[in-house]
């Protein structure tokens, strides 16, 4: 069994592909094409195309990691397929620092026009071998614990539909994440609880760490302890934060285009 991941929509650009901020992969396992996230444009689909790669036809469902429109404003261009997220994707969502909207541009009700809706805060069990987190437990006392976001009434919103991806692969687990809003740890430890798998072989996609400060050193201790084996932090992964994943564990740079294959 294998588990193919295309990068279509990326903060860094490929050869003769383009990037913006965002994130979109192609996730190919258990003979079916799952497309998670959109980016925020048609990109995703330029690229695919590119790539020789025809979404709307070869692709059934749609796993949305979080309701932000980095992720999810591609579903604008796509239709008729299966989309699986939380509930709390559809809440009308701002920045702290001057009140700009950070939601999806369609509505909940407008989704439901176009895709098979399922809403679940629980794990999803997507194909033999490969799993929707549902709502992530927040247990690690170093992740989650500001946030630059608040809801319509003012109040925080710490992203609670933040959820990612879960695969195995001879008996491993790699992770994939759209944001890790609630904390790439507590995501790798809620994939070890769905699945029942407690080897973790690799995790990519984007961190949401932006320092080289505590969350930062205490994830990649996490890691170390874990013995992980590859990681692809990428998308809202700030610089520092990269460059101390760098000099820890070697990694590669993410762009659009890529194939990660296990």
């Amino acid at each position: 069994m294998k588990l193919k991941i295309t990068v279509l929509t990326e903060n860094v650009a490929g050869d003769k592909l383009l990037a913006e901020h965002g994130l979109s992969y192609l996730v190919e396992i258990d003979g079916v094409k799952i497309l998670f996230d959109t980016g925020h444009s048609d990109m995703f689909l330029k690229n695919a195309r590119h790539l020789g790669i025809d979404i709307q036809n070869e692709v059934k469902t749609v796993v949305l990691s979080h309701g932000h429109w980095d992720h999810g404003n591609g579903l604008q261009f796509i239709e008729n397929k299966k989309l699986i997220t939380h509930p709390a994707s559809f809440l009308k969502r701002f920045g702290k620092s001057d009140h700009h909207f950070v939601g999806m541009s369609l509505s909940k009700e407008e989704i439901q026009k176009k895709f098979d809706l399922t809403e679940t805060i629980k794990h999803y069990q997507i194909s033999t071998h490969l799993w929707f987190l549902g709502e992530i437990p927040r247990v690690s006392d170093f992740e989650s614990q500001t946030t630059s976001f608040k809801l319509e009434n003012g109040d925080d919103d710490f992203i609670p539909d933040d959820s990612a991806l879960a695969a195995i692969v001879n008996n491993e687990l790699i992770i994939l994440t759209g944001c890790s809003h609630s904390g790439i740890c507590n995501i790798c430890e809620q994939a070890k609880s769905v699945t029942g798998v407690d080897k973790l072989k690799a995790v990519a996609g984007g961190f949401h760490l932006k320092h080289q400060n505590r969350q930062t050193t205490q994830t990649i201790d996490y890691f170390k302890r874990n013995r992980v084996e590859k990681i692809f932090p990428s998308h809202c992964t700030g610089l520092p934060a990269l460059v101390a994943f760098y000099n820890e564990f070697g990694i590669t740079q993410v762009k659009t285009g890529m194939v990660i294959e296990f």
